[in-house]
């Protein structure tokens, strides 16, 4: 009785595992993340705040999960070639960024390396685009989903967690734009 109990279990957990691994092998191999706001405010006055990476502080939903956290500022102060490297508790790892393309005041794009809590490159775009007397602005990242990545992508949505964090930074976007505009 026992040993059948047994080998009802290795079964069942044998099947599971299976499932697991075929639903993370139907995964893409690349995820991408995308939010969008409008803000009352001209590109040229919400440009800055996303080509300098010390006036992150100030939106950045990231900043205010770790206060405490640890930055290194290196390479040019602002755009291209900018490096913003950070060090901080759980809720905000280990990594770094840098600038490799502007375009004043439309776009902005930057590497996104972490090494802690887990290896990941990926690229990152703000797009600002003028609507009127005010500026829609695109959050985007995507990078490569290696295979343990889609087996954690069969249990935590992606676009979901990393999507509340784009939508929060760019509301504290809106607010610090539109107070200095």
């Amino acid at each position: 009785m026992t040993k059948t109990i047994v080998i009802i279990v290795a079964l069942l957990l044998a099947v599971g595992i299976g499932g697991i691994i075929a639903l993370a092998a139907i995964k893409p191999d690349v995820f991408r993340v995308v939010r969008a706001t409008t803000i009352k405010a001209r590109p040229e006055a919400i440009f800055p705040l996303i080509e300098d990476f010390r006036r992150w502080g100030a939106w950045s939903p990231y900043e205010q999960k770790d206060p405490a956290m640890k930055r290194t500022y290196s390479g040019a102060a602002h755009g291209k070639g900018a490096v913003y490297a950070w060090e901080g508790d759980r809720n905000v790892g280990a990594g770094s960024m840098e600038i490799t393309e502007t375009s004043p005041p439309s776009m902005v794009t930057f590497n996104l390396d972490f090494t802690r809590p887990f290896t990941a490159h990926n690229v990152v775009t703000f797009t600002l685009a003028p609507k009127g007397d005010s500026t829609q602005v695109t959050w985007a990242m995507q990078g490569p989903v290696p295979f343990m990545a889609k087996v954690m992508h069969v249990f935590v949505d992606m676009d979901r967690m990393v999507g509340k964090d784009f939508e929060a930074g760019l509301a504290n976007m809106k607010a610090a734009a539109e107070r200095e505009s």
